[in-house]
């Protein structure tokens, strides 16, 4: 019998989290802790100091020293996050199915579309929920954006640019900027899985992939600025940059369309109100962003000579929806409660990580990659 069997109408789930580095800490057990329905039981770290932390946080929360020593656990939780290193996601995320308990995986959930797929393979043979955290889909300018392609307000739409951009010239060192295949770091799966997912979510499946993966900064071994060129079965093109070497950044979003474009700078404040101990739910405003950042809707060139700047003039600002990260959670207790599906499926990830290798392909060897049928 799993936790899930144990628990009663109106009691929260109970969730362990494996892991509390910068993912665990600043995203997942936040938005956990401010979702109804859930409740943060265990986390597993035997660091010192973020072992106080968590104790300073969230008081109560009992701790395990390693993922064994949770899984041990088993029929006292209902929920599994995994928020560890990438090259953990795998076996970690295979042994909480293997022990009857439901997943959340921070992204990227795999090295490979095959291993994603066979994850998935065994989330449904063991009839369990398997979500991967992409938080991303609940920024502000995505949901804008995605709002203003619903309803029309751009015509057909058939460029999307994205950009992800960092100026960190000196490399901050660890696992994420490993030249080590084996630590699947590097920008392309860290952030690249965010520009990917959001495309695809946006125009649908990919069916050509082009990119360019470099390694530009000085004791960088992964690659720290790429560039990948997604061609949608729909017909849209996708332009995605993903790079912590940009020393002017360009917009957050250019989305051009038959009637006008979209254009959008700035990141969602959403990460960096968690980073800075902000928590969903503390004050009025969570997500919302100044009116100087909101994007422009437009067409034409600006009137420089009137004052209107280069980047933005020249059309109409559109209020940016606030961001919700917290619609993630929430999601995932109505799936563990409903039997719904979960905000963002096993099968979606592995879509963006078919596009991943592709990209990792075309860069290392030069030329445009098919994907599905065109492969």
């Amino acid at each position: 019998m799993t936790g899930s069997d144990m628990t009663g109408p109106g009691t929260p789930f109970r969730v362990g989290l494996i892991g509390y580095g910068l993912a665990g800490s600043a995203f997942h057990a936040p938005l956990i802790a401010a979702t109804d329905g859930l409740t943060l039981d265990t986390v597993v770290t035997t660091d010192p100091g973020r072992r106080a932390g968590v104790a300073a946080e969230h008081p109560g929360v009992r701790f395990a020293a390693s993922p064994d020593e949770l899984l041990a656990r088993a029929d006292e939780l209902d929920l599994i996050v995994i928020a560890s290193p990438n090259r953990t996601h795998v076996p970690l995320a295979a042994a909480a199915l293997r022990a009857g308990l439901p997943v959340v995986v921070d992204k990227p959930l795999a090295a490979t579309a095959a291993e994603a797929r066979e994850l998935a393979a065994l989330a449904e043979e063991r009839g369990l929920l398997l979500s991967v955290f992409q938080n991303r889909r609940w920024d502000n300018d995505f949901l804008t954006l995605r709002a203003l392609i619903d309803e029309g307000a751009l015509g057909d739409v058939h460029r999307f640019e994205s950009r992800f951009e960092r100026w960190r010239p000196r490399p901050k060192g660890g696992w994420r900027e490993s030249g080590d295949p084996a630590e699947i770091g590097g920008l392309l799966y860290d952030l690249g899985s965010h520009v990917v997912d959001q495309a695809l979510v946006l125009f649908g499946p990919a069916v050509r992939v082009y990119a360019e993966s470099d390694v530009r900064r000085t004791g960088a071994e992964a690659d720290d600025d790429t560039f990948i060129a997604v061609t949608h079965a729909s017909g849209v093109r996708s332009h995605l940059w993903v790079s912590a070497c940009t020393a002017r950044l360009g917009p957050r979003f250019r989305a051009l369309g038959s009637t006008v474009g979209y254009v959008k700078y700035g990141l969602d404040p959403q990460e960096a109100a968690l980073r800075e101990g902000l928590r969903p739910g503390s004050a009025p405003g969570w997500g919302e962003e100044p009116e100087a950042l909101w994007g422009v809707l437009g067409a034409g060139a600006p009137d420089v000579a009137a004052g209107e700047s280069p980047a933005t003039g020249g059309g109409t600002p559109v209020r940016t929806r606030p961001g919700d990260y917290p619609a993630y959670y929430a999601g995932i207790a109505a799936a563990l409660r409903d039997g719904t599906p979960p905000p963002v499926t096993a099968h979606e990830a592995a879509a963006a990580l078919d596009v991943l290798e592709a990209a990792r392909v075309s860069a290392r060897e030069g030329r445009t990659v098919g994907i599905g049928a065109e492969a």
